[in-house]
């Protein structure tokens, strides 16, 4: 499953839409403005919220926090006492993890659940300025949750490259 992301689109109180890889609207990234946390919301064509993604408010590290229906799903964190600066850990609430690496400000990166890959987020092949794709390679993974995975990110990287 291949999803096309235009670039330039993490900005509150942004909305932008994902589409297949045939061009068709597919999910809605609504991102929430005059908000006391940074905010978004993954809607389906239909305007259904599908998945909620908002900074956890008191936390020692940047963290955001995935939802669907009002429960808990993921927490989103720069990986500590990594050599890489460009590490991100998904703690699922059943106790596992998913693994993010790679050139996140560059949309170069691949997310990997127990030590499996899952998706790859790339600009590499796209002919079409300021896109990137999120391409889910197993077939039995949420694809909301791997785009609401890869919008934190990318938010979490260009909100700390901004304290820099």
């Amino acid at each position: 499953m291949r999803f096309l992301v235009r670039d330039r689109i993490l900005g509150i109180g942004d909305d932008w839409w994902i589409e297949d890889e045939h061009g068709r609207k597919v999910y809605l990234v609504d991102g929430k403005a005059m908000r006391l946390r940074d905010t978004f919301e993954l809607k389906d064509t239909e305007g259904r919220v599908l998945i909620d993604i908002h900074q956890k408010m008191f936390a020692l590290r940047d963290t955001m926090v995935i939802e669907r229906d009002g429960e808990a799903l993921a927490r989103v964190r720069r990986k500590r006492l990594s050599l890489l600066r460009n590490h991100y850990r998904v703690a699922l609430v059943d106790g596992t993890e998913l693994d993010v690496s790679g050139k996140i400000l560059d949309r170069e990166f691949a997310v990997e659940y127990d030590g499996e890959l899952l998706a790859v987020v790339s600009r590499r092949p796209l002919a079409v300025r300021d896109t990137y794709g999120v391409d889910v390679v197993r077939e039995d993974a949420d694809p909301a949750l791997v785009i609401a995975v890869a919008v934190c990110v990318i938010h979490l990287a260009e909100k700390e490259r901004e304290e820099d």
